[in-house]
């Protein structure tokens, strides 16, 4: 029994690493796409998730109940909204990389967590404990230190970490099965992005499949095909590492993305790393540490909780 928890967990540690070097190394990705327009790029990233969704529905036999969450506006209205989230997520970040700020983005997915629990805060009545509040206070500190360094809030950060602390607290509020969730999601937003396509096509100011008739570029068509595998890829490896992992696990694991990304910022596309930056990466990497420390410590005691009631 103990040798199957083993291995179970092993494999669930092997799937979030997956999972979060996936996105860490997202930017890569974008970045081979610099020269196409980011509004262009969300439509097909759209269109593409929504064919790989279509796949996994069939394989995994959900399609009935992608049927009953298209068919109940109380299910799928709230689906709708975290789509929308996460296309205006997802069109931010593609413009960050394509403008060279893969560092922002960085920033904004280690803010994420911190913000995710100040939305518990405000909009479920949740109750931080004192160290939360702590490394919630140290990492506001950081990002108000920026504004004065530089003078303007790193407002991709903030937009990326929010519009993802909020989809992420719709898809609590409202659960549906992940497959399920993301093809809807993608169903929702395949008509705007496929008219988006149609009318960029009809102007003649489309440069990607489908539109780009006068100049087929076969290379760059396979890499805008496989949008939809670099989006379900990473998702399938989370889910799979979340069903095997405690939840403290995959939120140690997580900041491997951001990591990932910083490290692709500055030491492949040489991104500047300057005294503000090194403040507030610092202020919010010191409240990640007393946010993780304190999640841990909170875990484990609800587990010795748990035995001691089990054992009366």
């Amino acid at each position: 029994m103990e040798a199957s928890a083993r291995t179970n967990e092993s494999s669930g540690f092997a799937f979030g690493v997956a999972a979060y070097g996936l996105w860490g190394l997202a930017p890569a990705y974008w970045k081979l796409l610099a020269d196409v327009s980011p509004v262009e790029l969300l439509a097909h990233r759209i269109l593409w998730s929504l064919v790989v969704a279509a796949v996994l529905l069939v394989a995994t036999r959900s399609l009935g109940a992608w049927r009953r969450v298209m068919a109940s506006p109380r299910h799928a209205l709230p689906v709708a909204l975290a789509a929308a989230l996460l296309a205006s997520n997802w069109l931010v970040f593609i413009h960050a990389v394509a403008t060279g700020q893969v560092l922002a983005t960085s920033l904004g997915y280690y803010l994420n967590p911190l913000l995710s629990v100040v939305l518990g805060l405000a909009v479920l009545g949740e109750r931080l404990r004192r160290v939360q509040w702590i490394a919630v206070a140290i990492a506001a500190a950081g990002v108000a230190g920026y504004v004065v360094a530089v003078g303007e809030l790193p407002w991709i950060s903030v937009f990326l970490a929010g519009t993802f602390g909020l989809y992420g607290l719709v898809r609590k509020l409202a659960p549906v099965e992940p497959i399920v969730g993301f093809g809807v999601e993608m169903a929702v937003m395949a008509a705007p992005a496929a008219a988006l396509v149609a009318w960029l096509a009809h102007g003649g100011e489309a440069r990607l499949p489908f539109a780009a008739w006068g100049a087929p570029s076969p290379a760059r068509d396979a890499v805008v095909a496989a949008s939809g595998l670099v989006t379900a890829a990473p998702l399938l490896c989370f889910n799979a590492a979340a069903r095997r992992l405690p939840l403290v696990m995959v939120g140690i694991l997580q900041y491997i993305a951001p990591s990932m990304t910083l490290a692709l910022a500055v030491g492949v596309y040489g991104e500047p790393f300057g005294g503000a930056q090194a403040v507030t990466f610092g202020c919010v990497w010191v409240a990640l540490a007393i946010f993780t420390v304190d999640s841990i410590a909170a875990s484990r005691a609800r587990g010795r909780a748990l035995a001691a009631t089990r054992v009366r």
